[in-house]
């Protein structure tokens, strides 16, 4: 099918919205955050406010609603990526350490010592630990020093570094490939099966990437969506499905209990998701009896006390 839609300046955008769809704004205003925005971006926002199968809007809907949520959502966004960073931090350090514990600093460069890795995948695993350090050398100072001091006989630094200049894509791919024993261990830390482990760094690698690419996040629908474990806490007496953000943001309520259980990470997200409308929330997934879910019921803000 041929695209046809024409451009449209940020005028004709408006009054688009305003009088052919229905959105209650102010012209100059509604132009002014096309402007800085986009309308392309912002559509995101107000797709839930369209009648079904139609381009109006719903009668009443202001263009301050839609703001409000594109608002959230930058909010929201770099609270997760905070989440995400501790639990990407911790992974590279604990590769780091095992893997060159057991197969030598330099055990990557034995595709033996990645036996999960086909070799068309460690080929292309170490194509991009070349193409990541050689951007280093211009930033890092620590892979600028190893590479004056020992580039003559080193194309790629140890473990402990390289893991450092490596994106999280990259070191989801590390934990694939490592031996059966490593995997087993940074999982059994975390209390949870490989399996599951596989699962959620694959996800949460997903949520990072639409984080640093600006994308819309909170009633995302995640293309990878986390394995939910069989123990009891995650279904009695709240059922955690995986279906909306909810599943994904318990899965990191869940690993920040054990990578970093000091972090009030979860005061800072709960303070932001409370502030929703209930239906807002339920589109996060945010449902039923959610708050008795015992990773959010500790963290809940106390009830305020009754008048009296």
């Amino acid at each position: 099918m041929e695209y046809t839609k024409p451009f449209l300046t940020f005028e004709e955008q408006a009054d688009l919205l305003i009088k052919d769809r229905g959105m209650v704004a102010d012209r100059d205003d509604l132009i002014r955050h096309l402007q800085d925005v986009g309308y392309y971006r912002l559509s995101g926002y107000w797709h839930i406010y369209k009648k079904h199968g139609s381009d109006e809007f719903w009668e009443g809907t202001t263009f301050k609603r839609v703001w409000d949520m594109y608002v959230f959502d930058r909010q929201f966004r770099l609270v997760v990526l905070d989440a995400v960073e501790r639990v990407e931090v911790y992974m590279r350090t604990q590769l780091a350490y095992l893997l060159a514990e057991q197969t030598g600093p330099f055990g990557f460069l034995d595709r033996n010592n990645l036996p999960r890795l086909t070799e068309e995948r460690y080929e292309h695993f170490m194509d991009k630990c070349h193409d990541a350090c050689g951007r280093a050398k211009t930033g890092e100072p620590f892979a600028k020093h190893f590479h004056d001091k020992y580039g003559d006989k080193h194309d790629l630094p140890p473990y402990w570094m390289l893991v450092n200049v490596m994106d999280f894509g990259m070191v989801v791919t590390l934990y694939k490939g490592s031996p059966v024993p490593v995997r087993q261990l940074i999982a059994k830390e975390l209390g949870v099966s490989t399996k599951v482990l596989d699962s959620w760094l694959v996800t949460v690698n997903t949520v990072r990437n639409i984080c640093a690419h600006h994308g819309r996040l909170w009633n995302r629908i995640i293309g990878n969506p986390p394995m939910i474990p069989r123990a009891s806490e995650w279904h009695d007496p709240h059922e955690v499905k995986n279906d909306k953000m909810f599943g994904t943001l318990t899965v990191l309520s869940y690993l920040l209990e054990r990578v970093a259980p000091d972090t009030k990470w979860r005061a800072r997200l709960l303070d932001k998701v409370l502030k929703l409308s209930r239906r807002n929330q339920e589109r996060m997934g945010f449902v039923g009896n959610w708050k008795e879910c015992p990773y959010w019921k500790p963290y809940l803000p106390a009830p305020e006390p009754a008048e009296e």
